[in-house]
């Protein structure tokens, strides 16, 4: 039976990535991985999870969107919009400001 799967933080993914690279030789594809998220998380962020928990109790952002948002940090209105633009709804300018407020509580 195949491990659960959930969807992670980049910040994460290179947590677990670095703690498996000291263990063993990683393989061609983890060591792609590994690079990628060496390259694009943004590591400086503590408490990611947190983030997402924070995030996912507004009403229409799920899992996934929230961590994306982030993974990208935006900080302006419009880079959450961005974020949004292949959703099938709006937010609302409300909802925008408590994503901004969020993320810079994290930071």
């Amino acid at each position: 039976m195949p491990e659960e799967s959930r969807i992670v933080p980049l910040s994460e993914v290179k947590k677990m990535l670095d703690g498996e690279e000291k263990a063993r030789e990683l393989s061609y594809e983890q060591r792609l991985a590994l690079e990628h998220a060496r390259h694009f998380s943004n590591s400086a962020l503590a408490g990611d999870e947190k983030l997402v928990k924070k995030l996912m109790n507004i009403e229409r952002i799920n899992e996934p969107l929230a961590v994306k948002i982030v993974e990208v940090y935006p900080k302006t209105e419009n880079e959450v919009r961005a974020i949004f633009s292949k959703e099938r709804f709006n937010l609302e300018p409300e909802e925008i400001q408590e994503i901004l407020k969020i993320l810079s509580e994290g930071a």
